[in-house]
């Protein structure tokens, strides 16, 4: 269990990015909890608090998350079939946090184009890299959409210049022509 100092200082505890039927599409916990199952059973406590609500209803709400303590609200948007929600401290700006889903959201529209679900599962890793440029450690970090796609950008490029590139100077074409053609059977190590 985390110390509790620690719950004091997260402002956002949890992301959640859920579909119609439950299925999580990204989890992303700030304040941890114990285990796998008490991970399970809170996507499902903030999923049933969530999904019961009519659209009508205002996109915020006192949330009952015990693994978090008391004091913590639900703020969430459904878009089609994808519910986006915010588990924050109740300290926290309802309209705050309801502009960041926004942000988050139109980040995840230029970069996928129209973002659906499917975007969500096969390209997981860079809904990551968008989270991560938007909030850090349960602060938000930043806010401007043109700055986190462009740091989703330079991620990529890093990503890409380190497939190409090993040792600093032989890319990776080089090496398997050096290895040969069967060199997954033929590994070598030099030392």
């Amino acid at each position: 269990s985390p110390p509790s100092w620690l719950a004091n200082i997260i402002m956002i505890k949890g992301v959640l990015i859920v579909n119609n039927h439950g299925k999580p599409r990204l989890v992303k916990f700030y304040q941890p909890v114990d285990n796998e199952a008490v991970q399970q059973t809170v996507i499902r406590r903030i999923f049933t608090q969530v999904c019961q609500r009519p659209d009508s209803f205002c996109n915020y709400l006192e949330g009952i998350v015990p693994e978090w303590g008391e004091n913590i609200k639900l703020i969430y948007r459904h878009y089609a079939t994808l519910f986006f929600v915010f588990a924050v401290d109740s300290q926290e700006s309802d309209l705050g946090i309801l502009d960041l889903i926004q942000v988050f959201v139109e980040a995840l529209d230029k970069c996928f184009e129209n973002v659906c679900e499917l975007d969500l599962i096969f390209h997981s890793d860079k809904v990551h890299y968008v989270l991560d440029e938007i909030v850090t450690g349960g602060m938000v970090l930043e806010t401007n959409i043109s700055s986190i796609l462009q740091g989703v950008k330079d991620q990529r490029k890093m990503h890409d210049d380190s497939l190409n590139k090993t040792a600093g100077t032989e890319t990776a074409s080089q090496i398997q022509s050096r290895l040969g053609d069967n060199s997954a059977s033929q590994w070598q190590y030099n030392f």
